[in-house]
């Protein structure tokens, strides 16, 4: 057989296995690229402390730190019963009553990721207002979560 022939028939399959390995690999790329977790999700079971910022007129007033167990396992659950609204931008008449910003540990070899949010106890309604602005979200609680949430944050 001549021997360009030879590199003639080794070229074509050469370029065939090129091609499906560009596929492959496009494919393989894609595929992980979809498959990454939104990482903005959290569970709550890994929340594992709260500093609260405490507001009174114009002045942060006071600071605190929530990481009693059985505080933490019921802000757990109020935070689980917030009902949210997506791609919300609020702006409030007054400024907020507390401010908050949960720790959470997913990975013991990796920092804690912080979430801020702001609250706002509504006297009339007996309800809380929960804003999330990095995520453009708003959240609601409910009178008996709301007071619940007040008694823990507030009322330290």
């Amino acid at each position: 057989m001549n021997i360009f022939r030879k590199l003639k028939i080794w070229g074509f399959f050469m370029k065939r296995n090129l091609a499906i390995l560009s596929i492959f690999t496009i494919y393989l790329i894609t595929l992980i690229g979809c498959s990454n977790e939104d990482t903005e999700e959290f569970d709550l079971n890994q929340l594992t402390r709260v500093d609260v910022q405490i507001f009174t007129g114009e002045n942060s007033d006071n600071e605190t730190i929530v990481t009693e167990k059985e505080k933490m396992k019921a802000l757990r659950g109020l935070f689980a019963r917030i009902k949210w609204e997506q791609n919300f931008k609020a702006e409030m008449a007054r400024k907020e009553d507390v401010k908050t910003t949960l720790f959470f540990n997913f990975d013991k070899n990796m920092p804690e990721r912080l979430f801020e949010y702001i609250i706002w106890f509504n006297q009339g309604e007996a309800s809380a207002t929960i804003i999330d602005r990095e995520n453009n979200t708003l959240g609601t609680l409910e009178k008996e979560d709301a007071q619940k949430l007040r008694d823990i944050l507030v009322n330290n």
